[in-house]
C-alpha cells in the first residue's frame, strides 16, 4: 500500500506575544522575546525569567468556571487553527490528539486531595473536556511524554493518517507554568537567573514558558500545495531519568530514521529547529547528535530564546514557527547566542536568514531519555 502524503492543512500559535501564528512570527522577525523577569510570589519567592501570560487574559468568551487555565489555553489554539480549515470535526475520520506535560497537575495547589481532583486532574478529562466542547465524534488521543510529547504527537497523527485510521488529525499541545512546576526544575538547578542562551559557551540553564500550538493535519488532496509532514522517528536514550545521553548516538538514530522515513538526505535538510533548551548537557547531546548526523553545516536556530521551555506546547510551537519560516523563506535567529559553546560547531543563525527552504528538521529530547525527530518539508 502507498502511504498517502500528509499536509499541514492549519495551524495556531497562541503565547504571551501573540493569538495567532502570524502574530507570532511577526514578533519573532523583531526579536521581541516573550521571556521577561517576573516577581510573583504565588510561583516563586526568587524573581525568575519565564514567559507567562499576565494573569488577566480571557482566553474564552465563556466557560471560564467549566474549563482550567490550561484546557481554556488548548480550546482557544484549537478554535482558531479550525476557522476557515474546512476540516469537518463532526466525522468519524478527525482525530483529536493533545499534547502535555503537566495539564491540570496545579490544582494540587489549590484543591483538597481527594478522588475527584484525582479525576480532574487526569488528563483523560481534559481531552473529554475540550473533545466535547467542539463535538469531535471519534475518542481523544493523549500523548503525555516529557519534553518531546508535542513532537511526537504530530509523529502520531502523522501514522495515524498514513495508515489509513484518519483523514484528518487536530493536534493541540499546551501547558502552564505553576509553582509546582518552576520549583521542578529549581531542584535540578536548570533555571537560568537571565534570558536563556541555546548553545553559548555562557549558557546557564533554561527559561520555563506557557502557550499552546495547534497543527491540523490531513491526507486531503485540496491541501496539497501545503508543507508536508514528510517523515519522523523517536528513540531513548535508557540513560538517566533527568540527564541526557553524552554521547547524542541516541538523537541521532532518531534524525536518521526520521530522514531515511522522509527520503531525504542530510544534504537536503534545509535548516534545524533544534531543542535548544540552553542547559549545559542538553545543548553539547545535540550538537553530538546533529554531527553524528551530518548536519553540521546545516543552519540551525533554538526558539527557547524567545519562547522559554514551553514544554508540551515547544514542539508545536516551535514546529509551526519553522512551518512558517519555509512559508516566509526566512530562518528566525538564535536569541542569546553569541559565542559557540559545544565541542561539535553547528552553523548556528545570530540574524534572519532569507533563502528558499525545501525541507526542516525538528528535533526534541526530554526527561527519561526520550528523543524525537520529525521532518517538515515543501
Amino acid at each position: 500500500m502507498i502511504e498517502p502524503d500528509v499536509f499541514v492543512a492549519a495551524d495556531n500559535i497562541l503565547s504571551p506575544i501573540g493569538e495567532t501564528t502570524a502574530e507570532n512570527f511577526s514578533k519573532l522577525k523583531q526579536n521581541i522575546s516573550a521571556v521577561k523577569q517576573h516577581h510573583d510570589p504565588g510561583i516563586s519567592s526568587q524573581p525568575f525569567y519565564a514567559s507567562l501570560f499576565n494573569g488577566n487574559e480571557s482566553f474564552l468568551k465563556n466557560g471560564t468556571d467549566t474549563y482550567t487555565k490550561f484546557e481554556q489555553l488548548l480550546i482557544a489554539s484549537v478554535s482558531d487553527a479550525l476557522h476557515d480549515s474546512g476540516i469537518a470535526i463532526k466525522d468519524k475520520k478527525t482525530v483529536l490528539i493533545i499534547s502535555s506535560t503537566k495539564g491540570n497537575i496545579s490544582l494540587l495547589e489549590t484543591e483538597i486531595n481527594n478522588p475527584e481532583l484525582k479525576k480532574r486532574i487526569a488528563l483523560s478529562t481534559s481531552a473529554k473536556l475540550v473533545s466535547e466542547y467542539f463535538g469531535f465524534i471519534t475518542q481523544p488521543i493523549i500523548i503525555s511524554n516529557a519534553c518531546i510529547s508535542g513532537v511526537l504527537a504530530m509523529i502520531t497523527g502523522m501514522r495515524l493518517l498514513q495508515s489509513g485510521q484518519y483523514e484528518n488529525a487536530v493536534i493541540a499541545g499546551a501547558d502552564v507554568i505553576t509553582k509546582f512546576i518552576l520549583s521542578g526544575f529549581e531542584s535540578f538547578q536548570a533555571l537560568s537567573p537571565q534570558i536563556c542562551k541555546p548553545f553559548d559557551k555562557s549558557r546557564d540553564g533554561l527559561n520555563l514558558g506557557e502557550g499552546a500550538g495547534t497543527i491540523i493535519l490531513s491526507t486531503n488532496k485540496k491541501y496539497q500545495h501545503n508543507i508536508k509532514v514528510k517523515g519522523g522517528s523517536v528513540s531513548n536514550d535508557a540513560n538517566h531519568i533527568s540527564g541526557p545521553s553524552r554521547t547524542g548516538k541516541e538523537l541521532a538514530y532518531a534524525i536518521k530514521k526520521a530522514m531515511s522515513d522522509a527520503a531525504v538526505t542530510p544534504g537536503d535538510i534545509d535548516f534545524i529547529s533544534a531543542h535548544g533548551t540552553a542547559t549545559v548537557y542538553n545543548d553539547e547531546m545535540e550538537a553530538n547528535a546533529f554531527a553524528l548526523s551530518g548536519l553540521q553545516s546545516s543552519p540551525l536556530n533554538s526558539l527557547k530564546g524567545f519562547y522559554g521551555h514551553t514544554l508540551g506546547a515547544a514542539g508545536l510551537i516551535e514546529s509551526i514557527a519553522s512551518i512558517q519560516s519555509m512559508k516566509e523563506s526566512l530562518v528566525l535567529p538564535t536569541l542569546g547566542f553569541k559565542d559557540m559553546g559545544i565541542t561539535n560547531p553547528l552553523n548556528i543563525c545570530t540574524d534572519l536568514l532569507p533563502g528558499d527552504f525545501k525541507n526542516c528538521l525538528k528535533t526534541a529530547s526530554g526527561f527519561g531519555g526520550c528523543n524525537a525527530a520529525v521532518v517538515f518539508g515543501k
